[in-house]
């Protein structure tokens, strides 16, 4: 494994072209390699791979939305006196979008003179493309909507669910919308009929989801272990249970992190620890064993065979699980 101590806490890592690159919130993205930008004036509040899947696409407090790559960081976008609160990028489509406050923004990473601005009753908390890249998804204080990236006029599909919803994701399969809620859990609504999907029984947020096993399975946070959801069939989870793997009755799973195409599951712990399994064979074995600050960012990359995190203190690290686990 290797390992970084940064001076600032870390919002987020990602694997882009080159490796795990680390966002922080002292505005500075922090590539694997030792390569340093420090791009926005104030902290990094979400961040994403560029649709051409290198360096990564920031939001800050600072209202700009920023690409950055070694050695190289120019503004793709901004909100005058707004904070970019989350974005989501689809390299299928070649689309970014975000959201500041109550509006919802979609930039075109090959045609700097395309912007959408859609607006919203309540502030934005979340986006999500679908598997296309043609359609957003949005959370909200009362549901989700969605809307066409591309379409400039237009009503949006709203899915009601009351509430606050505090982040989306789209099933693999665009099948399904999924959203974490306040109030410890998850809410979805399956597209092709609107019918809701409720899903409780946290005892904690849910921080984080994260598909896995060809759509499949959804892991989240915010119990003992990583709850698994099925999402084989037409109905995904419909009258079904969830199963959990890596319970520890002595803390909670902060986060989850998973490639759609591969069976392998990672999970970063309250408790500073981090793991990965396989939820076919029940096998675990932990990165990170010992203890510390709470995980607070988690990434395997593309061909789930590396693992990168960080805790709320800086630490950070990154293993090669085709080694570390032999």
């Amino acid at each position: 494994m290797r390992s970084f101590q940064f001076d600032a806490q870390v919002t987020a890592v990602h694997f882009e072209a080159s490796g795990a690159a680390f966002a922080l919130g002292d505005g500075s993205v922090r590539f694997e390699d030792g390569t340093f930008d420090a791009v926005h004036d104030g902290a990094i509040l979400c961040a994403a791979v560029h649709p051409s899947g290198e360096g990564l696409v920031t939001g800050g407090d600072d209202g700009r939305v920023i690409w950055s790559r070694k050695g190289e960081a120019g503004v793709l976008a901004t909100a005058k006196g707004q904070w970019i609160d989350s974005l989501d990028a689809s390299a299928e489509s070649k689309l970014i979008a975000f959201s500041a406050g109550r509006t919802l923004s979609i930039i075109d990473a090959t045609d700097v003179a395309f912007r959408r601005d859609f607006a919203h009753e309540r502030t934005v908390s979340g986006v999500a493309f679908d598997p296309k890249g043609r359609r957003i998804a949005t959370s909200t204080y009362g549901g989700a909507w969605l809307w066409y990236a591309r379409i400039a006029e237009q009503k949006p599909t709203k899915l009601a669910w009351a509430g606050s919803h505090t982040g989306v994701a789209f099933s693999p399969d665009g099948a399904f919308v999924i959203t974490t809620m306040q109030d410890n859990q998850l809410h979805g609504w399956r597209l092709k009929d609107a019918k809701n999907l409720r899903m409780g029984g946290y005892p904690g947020k849910i921080r984080s989801l994260a598909f896995l096993s060809r759509g499949q399975l959804l892991a989240t946070s915010g119990a003992q272990g990583a709850v698994l959801w099925p999402f084989t069939g037409a109905n995904g989870p419909m009258g079904r249970e969830a199963s959990e793997i890596g319970f520890d009755d002595t803390t909670l799973v902060n986060l989850v992190a998973a490639r759609t195409a591969h069976g392998r599951l990672a999970a970063g712990l309250a408790d500073g620890r981090v793991w990965v399994a396989d939820p076919a064979t029940q096998g675990l074995t932990f990165v990170k064993a010992d203890k510390g600050p709470p995980i607070t960012a988690l990434a395997l990359s593309p061909d789930a065979r590396r693992l990168a995190w960080a805790d709320e203190d800086g630490r950070a690290g990154v293993s090669d699980l085709t080694s570390d686990l032999a």
